[in-house]
């Protein structure tokens, strides 16, 4: 994508990342559109993409968009793959797409942040801030949620997201970790939501 390698390699990183949007799809498609459950389907593609990892473990192949990191552990695009079935799979709608979304357009902003002169005045502010609009469109428009309910848990999902993104651990990676973590405290906090004055609407 030119200006070298690294550069297009991250490009590439940054835009898959964004793909990861593809999963909504699940949402609206047909029932059994590839001529079975959409869900067994969704298995499937997560089965492609695992195996995919394991080739390249089994016999060396070469993946031009991994991080010198990854070449030791499982890649991030297996995490976030499993990030990506869990959410859509087993969270509410709303908190499903709140966390994909976050999570495919923000973790990409957050990684040039760290590339920029601007990281120490707009990190954390800036993607808490973008995860939070996000978060708080979906429970609006996709979950019907009252305005100050749908921003309060679109605040909460922000920090959370952004927190679980931080840390640098050897075997969890924060492409798993940044839809996972929001996604089950939300999914608590949603199943709680009768006792909860404001939530539902």
């Amino acid at each position: 994508m030119g200006g070298g390698p690294e550069l297009g390699d991250r490009a590439w990183r940054r835009c898959l990342h964004a793909a990861g949007l593809a999963v909504l799809l699940y949402y609206v498609l047909p029932p059994n559109l590839f001529g079975i459950p959409n869900a067994d389907a969704l298995l499937v593609a997560l089965a492609a993409v695992l195996g995919l990892e394991a080739g390249r473990w089994a016999v060396g192949i070469e993946l031009p968009t991994l991080r010198p990191h990854e070449e030791s552990r499982p890649a991030s695009f297996a995490y976030f793959a499993v990030g990506l079935v869990i959410a859509v799979l087993f969270f509410p709608e709303p908190v499903g797409v709140a966390v994909v979304a976050g999570a495919a357009l923000v973790d990409p902003l957050i990684g040039e942040l760290r590339r920029s002169s601007w990281r120490d005045r707009a990190y954390p502010a800036l993607p808490i801030a973008v995860y939070a609009v996000i978060a708080a469109a979906s429970f609006r428009w996709v979950g019907a949620m009252a305005l100050p309910a749908a921003v309060l848990l679109g605040g909460l999902a922000s920090v959370l997201a952004v927190a679980a993104e931080y840390p640098r651990l050897r075997y969890l990676d924060d492409d798993l970790l940044m839809v996972v973590v929001p996604g089950l405290v939300l999914t608590g906090l949603l199943a709680l939501a009768p006792g909860l004055p404001g939530f539902g609407g």
